[in-house]
C-alpha cells in the first residue's frame, strides 16, 4: 500500500510565506493527496492557515519582523521578545513531525535551510533572499562595490553552500538564470531557476472602478509596504512625494492608486491625506480623493490591477517593488526608517533590480527624476527588458513543483 507523500515546509518572513504558499498550492494541484504542514520561523503564518495547511508550532511575530540583518539592534530586541525559547520550541515541532517520515522544503535564506538540514530528512532549497544580481549584471561586477564584496565567488557564501550540496538536499531553485549559472560553475550539483513572484498577479473584474478620469493621466501606483507601523511612516513620505509629481507633472493629471495591504488601517492613511487637502469624493470597495489636478485611489481589494494599470510606481515595499518591476515597469523609491525599508535594504533592492529601480534620496526631488525618466523612451525600454529578465515569468511554482515532485517527492518514496 502506498501511503501518502508529506511535506512540512520552512519559511522565514512575509514574503518567503507567500512563495511557499504557491509552491505548495501547485504542489496540492498536482498531488492532491499530500499530506502538507508548514512551520514559519516569522510571523504567525496565517497564509498557511487560511488554506487550511497545518502549522507546527504555536507563532509570535518578534520586534524585527524578521529583518535581523538591517539592524543588529534588533537582535537585542528579538533575543529580550523570547526568539531562543521560540527557536527552541520550532525544532522540537520539526523533529516531531519528522519522526513520521516525509521530507521538507526550505523557503528563504540561512536559517530554513539550516533546520532542514538538521531534520535528518530530504529536504530542498528555495533561495528566495539572494542573487548574484547583488554583485554583478550580465556584462560585469558592479563598479560600485568595495573590494571585498563578492570573495566567496558567489553571493552565496561557502556556509550557505555546504547545506545546498549535502546528499540529502536533493535540488536548490534560486530567482535567477544568472544565480544559478553561478552556483552550477562552482559545482553545486541539483541547481534550478524559478521565482514565483510572478505568479498570480492577473488583473480582475475590479479594474474598471481605478480608472483615471482622463486617458491622458500618468498613473502611479503607491507601494508603502504591509507592516505596521513601519507601512505608516512610509506613507507620509510617499505623500510628499506625490505632492512633488503633481507640481512636476501639471496640468497634466496625475492618478494615484494606492495598493493598501488588508492588514492595514485605512483611517491612519486617510487622516494624513486630509491633512495635506485632498478631498474625499467618494467612498466604498476603493476610497476617491481629490487634490487640485490629482486623483489618489486607496484600495485593499484590487492590488494586481493596481500593478498592471499603472506606469510607474512609488515604492517602499519588498516583494511588491519587485512584482512591479517584473511587469517592465520602472519603480522610484526613497530609504525609510525600517525595521525592513532602510538605507541598507534599499540600497541593496537597486542592485537587484538594476536600472529599472531608481533610488531617490531626497523625496524632494523624486518628481523630477520620475519626469526624466518617464520622458526617455530608450530608458523605458531598457527597463521593460530589464524587468522582465530579472524576474522571470509567470508560472514557476508549477515548473518548481514539477522539480520538486521528480527530485525530492517521488525520488525519496523510492
Amino acid at each position: 500500500m502506498t501511503t501518502a507523500p508529506r511535506l512540512l515546509c520552512i519559511s522565514n518572513g512575509h514574503g518567503e510565506d507567500a512563495i511557499a504558499l504557491r509552491i505548495l498550492m501547485a504542489l496540492r494541484s498536482q498531488m492532491p493527496d499530500m499530506a502538507l504542514a508548514a512551520l514559519p520561523i516569522v510571523g504567525e503564518g496565517s497564509a498557511f492557515l487560511k488554506h487550511e495547511i497545518r502549522v507546527l508550532a504555536a507563532t509570535k511575530t518578534l520586534p524585527s519582523g524578521g529583518f535581523l540583518y538591517m539592524d543588529s539592534r534588533q537582535l537585542a530586541r528579538d533575543l529580550r521578545g523570547g526568539l531562543v525559547q521560540l527557536t527552541f520550541r520550532q525544532l522540537q515541532a520539526m523533529h516531531t513531525w519528522c519522526q513520521h517520515g516525509g521530507t521538507v522544503l526550505a523557503v528563504g535564506d540561512l536559517i530554513p535551510a539550516i533546520f532542514a538540514w538538521r531534520s535528518q530528512r530530504p529536504y530542498a532549497v528555495v533561495g528566495t533572499a539572494k542573487s548574484a544580481y547583488y554583485l554583478r549584471n550580465e556584462q560585469e561586477r558592479l563598479p560600485e562595490l568595495p573590494w571585498y564584496a563578492g570573495w566567496a565567488g558567489s553571493i552565496y557564501l561557502p556556509w550557505e553552500r555546504w547545506f545546498m550540496s549535502r546528499d540529502r538536499c536533493r535540488a536548490v531553485i534560486v530567482r535567477d538564470q544568472l544565480t544559478t549559472q553561478e552556483l552550477q560553475h562552482l559545482g553545486l550539483p541539483h541547481v534550478y531557476t524559478g521565482n514565483p513572484m510572478m505568479d498570480g498577479l492577473e488583473p480582475t473584474d475590479q479594474t474598471h472602478d481605478l480608472q483615471p478620469p482622463t486617458q491622458e493621466a500618468l498613473t502611479v501606483v503607491l507601494l508603502p509596504g504591509s507592516r505596521s507601523p513601519e507601512a505608516y511612516a512610509n506613507w507620509h513620505v510617499i505623500l510628499q512625494e506625490v505632492d512633488g509629481v503633481i507640481q512636476q507633472f501639471a496640468p497634466q493629471w496625475v492618478h494615484f492608486l494606492g495598493a493598501i495591504a488588508p492588514s492595514l488601517d485605512l483611517s491612519e492613511l486617510r487622516q494624513p491625506l486630509e491633512a495635506g487637502g485632498w478631498q474625499l469624493r467618494f467612498a466604498h470597495a476603493q476610497h476617491w480623493f481629490q487634490k487640485g489636478n490629482a486623483s489618489l485611489v486607496l484600495t485593499q481589494s484590487a492590488y494586481a490591477d493596481c500593478l498592471h494599470l499603472a506606469q510607474a510606481a512609488i515604492a517602499m515595499a519588498g516583494t511588491a517593488t519587485e512584482q512591479f518591476v517584473g511587469l517592465g515597469k520602472p519603480a522610484f523609491t526613497t530609504p525609510g526608517q525600517g525595521p525592513q525599508f532602510t538605507p541598507t535594504f534599499a540600497t541593496l533592492q537597486t542592485r537587484l533590480l538594476g536600472p529599472s529601480l531608481v533610488l531617490v534620496n531626497n523625496p524632494d526631488e523624486l518628481g523630477a527624476i520620475m519626469a526624466q525618466v518617464m520622458q526617455d523612451p530608450d530608458r523605458l525600454t531598457k527597463i521593460r527588458q530589464n524587468g522582465l529578465m530579472r524576474m522571470g515569468q509567470p508560472g514557476s511554482a508549477e515548473a518548481i513543483a514539477a522539480i520538486l515532485t521528480e527530485r525530492l517527492l517521488t525520488a525519496s518514496a523510492s
